[in-house]
């Protein structure tokens, strides 16, 4: 049994939840949202509250219907509120630029890295500080690991790319014998 699926889904003032032809649409004030339900899961939808039950009780289906609960809770979320993630980048002599629709990291390599911004999410640097914003969390999510996989921080000095949450554990270095 799903402890998140038994829950009801409140729908705020604003925002439209669509369930037809096992696809979910969910439109809200910064935009709109769509994902293919599997069939093994049903959604109804009463006025200000959404519900999320298995069809059968296979395990399958009862692992499904707590992650389908999850994602409308997601998409209800980033129609209204939007989602954000902030990356930090540490290390002498390293730079974040953005360049159209481009975002150009030099982070210690020979070259620098270029990575494409996907069009549906905002990227905005400020000193050595990349905010990633968008109203799908699973894009802006992957977006912001695809930027710290460019350069992760290191355990001994602590260079690279973080998440401004993420904490380094520092490790010592190497001792002089005397």
């Amino acid at each position: 049994m799903s402890r998140i699926g038994k829950k009801p889904i409140t729908i705020p003032q604003g925002v439209e939840v669509v369930f037809s032809d096992s696809i979910l649409q969910v439109k809200g004030p910064k935009g709109e949202l769509r994902v293919k339900v599997h069939p093994l899961v049903d959604i109804e939808i009463k006025d200000t509250e959404a519900q999320v039950s298995p069809k059968d009780d296979s395990r399958f289906a009862n692992a499904l219907w707590g992650t389908f609960a999850s994602h409308l809770k997601n998409m209800i979320k980033g129609v209204t509120e939007g989602f954000e993630k902030q990356l930090v980048v540490e290390g002498i002599g390293y730079k974040v630029d953005l360049q159209g629709n481009k975002i150009v990291l030099n982070v210690g390599f020979s070259h620098p890295v270029e990575l494409e911004i996907p069009a549906d999410l905002e990227v905005s640097v400020d000193k050595n500080t990349i905010a990633v914003k968008g109203i799908d969390k699973q894009k802006v999510g992957q977006f912001a690991s695809e930027i710290r996989a460019v350069k992760k921080p290191e355990p001994y000095k602590g260079k690279g790319i973080r998440y401004s949450d993420e904490v380094v554990r520092r490790k010592e270095g190497k001792r002089v014998a005397s």
